[in-house]
């Protein structure tokens, strides 16, 4: 099945909306954590997966315009082939799922700066939340 080069631009602006608003919630959390007085280990990894989330949905968002600029009918590139925005896909896509990925590491390990219990807790949300993520982004046939 060949995808069109306007499902591709629907697809490219549909992302560029989620990855926005996902890279701009990372980086409220990173602001946060900057100030915040809070120096140990715990608060430190949040820190790492909240600032790996924001930088990959961001280079999302500019692959992503990439292929919506390609994909445009009329625009900048005339003749476009599935080909053009190859690199564009590989790395948007890559790095959307690494985001995806360490926002819910974030969510996971939020809880446990406050108990064992809540850290339990946002644990489990965590990983729910990031296989329904991935079930629902395969087509499953029944």
């Amino acid at each position: 099945m060949q995808i069109t080069l306007e499902y591709w631009n629907t697809l490219a602006n549909q992302t560029i909306l989620i990855s926005s608003l996902l890279s701009g919630f990372s980086i409220t959390v990173v602001a946060n954590l900057l100030v915040s007085d809070k120096k140990d280990k715990l608060t430190n990894k949040i820190l790492k997966s909240a600032t790996l989330s924001a930088g990959c949905f961001l280079v999302t968002v500019f692959a992503m315009m990439q292929i919506s600029m390609i994909t445009t009918p009329g625009g900048y590139v005339k003749n476009v082939v599935i080909n053009d925005f190859l690199m564009p896909r590989i790395i948007g896509m890559l790095t959307f799922m690494i985001g995806l990925f360490s926002l819910t590491v974030m969510i996971s390990l939020s809880g446990w700066t406050k108990s064992k219990k809540v850290g339990m807790f946002t644990t489990i949300v965590g990983i729910v939340t990031l296989l329904l993520i991935f079930i629902t982004m395969i087509r499953i046939n029944f």
